[in-house]
């Protein structure tokens, strides 16, 4: 192949960028040689738990504590023990506490580190944290105990990431997939992937070594077969994004409709509690209101929105405008109309939502309220009257008397019911990995092109090279300081 058509091949593509001692630049970044402390648990409990880790843990924690057993030296102790003592200022004792005893390499952060029991209350927590940053301690900052863990080999980094949506889950299903990444399923499965990738770049590495003596160390259809398995499993993984996004985030729904249409009494009907103001007057909701409720495991975001009207208010024309927004931003709409209205003015309004959201993943219930007001018969020249798109539901509710909801709660089940997520799935939820996996695939279709147009074993090599490198991102073995600021100062202080 000649320079110009080489040149030409990889004009255009955008290649990563590979970071040289990125773990010594971040061991470097990362104090190290600090030992720190910080809260484990929320304020407002009747017992506190307090946590040490570092070089000097055992150290720091001596000068603060009496042990009940005073012959007892803290760390002349084995890992995973409990002592019973005093922690003191002087002569000044603060609490009775259970002091807890982890030993390098056996604790979380792979660090010695000391956690503290005291009872709750907020002067004897902050007490103990004075003494401990007194007496050499600094500190925690957000996430800094899981950051250990990840610099210390005790987990990689999607596991670390995976804490931090174990602590931020409310449903099981969202627990469950925290867990299963936490403990390391979604790493095994990027394991194989890079595993695959990496025996083939040695062997066409290998080749180019060999350039002038034509071997080929790498069979050709072996290696296409290859690519396509690895190419296939991560275009199912980052395909599955969209599912853990809702199981992570929560799938919002928006309620939208004319003023007074009894969008607030539905919305405090299905999260049982007052949560919106409820007015015979129109255009009382100005803003936006949110909660949640779990539904089959499923966390929904409920948004109450201003009555959609034209207005010459300027604080409820804002409303409205924020409505048409979150309406793009829902997964699911609720137009709720009344049993009073024509079947025509319900298809007006129907059909501008429909055009907002056409070409959207998206679904639209119509929500027909208030039937406690009318009979039978008008529900059924309703019925006749409204017109549906394919993916449209229509249900008759009371909002007011709770009829209808079970109804709907069902319907709004089926907006994920064809998702089916078994016990050991492994699903994305992390928008970094599906943009990681979404590089590998595209480096991986070059590859493919490449080996069905016989191009020279350099250029495939440099886009599995890249494939393994957005592998390695993924997993932290490829990281940068920034990747890992970016993740940790999400976490809560004390993680």
């Amino acid at each position: 192949m000649t320079p110009s058509l080489r040149s030409k091949i990889l004009k255009g593509r955008k290649f990563p960028k590979f970071p040289k001692f990125a773990s010594r630049r971040i061991r470097q970044m990362i104090r190290v040689e600090e030992t720190i402390c910080a809260p484990a648990t929320s304020a407002g409990g009747a017992i506190s738990v307090i946590r040490m880790s570092g070089p000097k843990s055992f150290e720091i924690c001596e000068r603060v504590f009496s042990p009940s057993d005073k012959k007892l030296i803290l760390k002349d102790q084995n890992g995973f023990r409990i002592i019973r003592g005093d922690i003191h200022d002087g002569d000044e004792i603060i609490d009775d506490i259970l002091v807890s005893v982890f030993k390098s390499p056996n604790s979380y952060t792979g660090e010695d580190s000391i956690e503290i029991s005291c009872h709750g209350s907020a002067y004897i927590v902050t007490k103990i944290l004075e003494l401990l940053i007194r007496n050499g301690a600094v500190s925690a900052l957000p996430g800094e105990f899981t950051q250990r863990a990840f610099l210390n080999g005790k987990m990689d980094l999607s596991q670390a990431e995976a804490v931090a949506d174990l602590v931020a889950s409310g449903t099981k299903t969202a627990h469950r997939i925290a867990i299963n990444q936490m403990r390391g399923g979604f790493s095994d499965e990027i394991g194989k992937l890079r595993s695959e990738l990496l025996k083939f770049a040695s062997l066409i590495e290998l080749e180019l070594d060999f350039g002038e003596e034509d071997v080929e160390f790498a069979n050709r259809n072996e290696l296409t077969s290859i690519i396509l398995m690895v190419k296939d499993l991560a275009d199912k993984l980052a395909d599955s994004f969209r599912l853990g996004n809702v199981i992570k985030n929560g799938i919002p729904v928006a309620i939208v409709g004319k003023p007074n249409s009894g969008k607030s009494t539905l919305l405090n009907a299905l999260l049982n509690e007052e949560r919106a103001i409820v007015s015979e007057i129109p255009g009382t909701t100005r803003d936006v209101i949110e909660d949640t409720i779990v539904i089959n495991e499923l966390e929904y975001r409920f948004i109450d929105t201003a009555g959609l009207r034209d207005t010459l208010d300027i604080i409820e024309s804002l409303g409205i405008r924020k409505t048409n927004e979150k309406i793009l931003q829902a997964s699911v709409i609720l137009m709720v109309d009344e049993i009073s209205e024509k079947p025509e003015d319900i298809n007006r309004r129907a059909d501008k939502i429909r055009k907002m959201i056409r070409g959207l993943d998206k679904k639209l219930i119509i929500l027909v309220n208030k039937i406690d007001k009318a009979q039978q018969a008008t529900q059924e020249y309703l019925k006749e009257g409204i017109s549906l798109d394919q993916d449209d539901s229509l249900l008759f509710i009371s909002a007011k008397n709770l009829e209808g909801l079970d109804e709907l709660r069902i319907s709004l089940g089926k907006s994920v019911e064809n998702e089916s997520i078994n016990q050991d799935d492994v699903i994305i939820t992390n928008i970094r990995h599906f943009e990681a996996l979404r590089h590998v695939s595209e480096c991986l279709a070059r590859v493919i092109d490449g080996l069905g147009e016989s191009l020279p074993e350099d250029l495939i090599a440099i886009d599995i090279r890249h494939a393994i490198h957005y592998l390695g991102e993924i997993t932290g073995e490829i990281t940068t300081d920034e990747i890992l600021g970016n993740i940790f100062r999400n976490f809560c202080i004390g993680k």
